[in-house]
């Protein structure tokens, strides 16, 4: 859980409470919504998260949808 709240922080810039709560919402729902970007940002930040979540060897999965 520490993870999420990390990666909500570092890499969508979330205050630790925001991140907490989005962190608990994908516990207890198994998806949550980590912001709205344009396409190219959304791409970015996504393989940002999966190197990252790869690095630390953490099975975080991140994806972007159409809204």
């Amino acid at each position: 859980m520490e993870f999420v709240v990390l990666v909500l922080e570092r890499f969508f810039n979330k205050a630790r409470e925001d991140a907490t709560r989005i962190m608990l919402h994908v516990h207890h729902h198994g998806v949550g919504e980590c912001g709205i970007y344009t396409y190219e940002i959304a791409e970015t930040k996504v393989t940002q998260v999966m190197d990252f979540a790869r690095k630390h060897q953490h099975p975080l999965q991140c994806v972007m949808e159409k809204k």
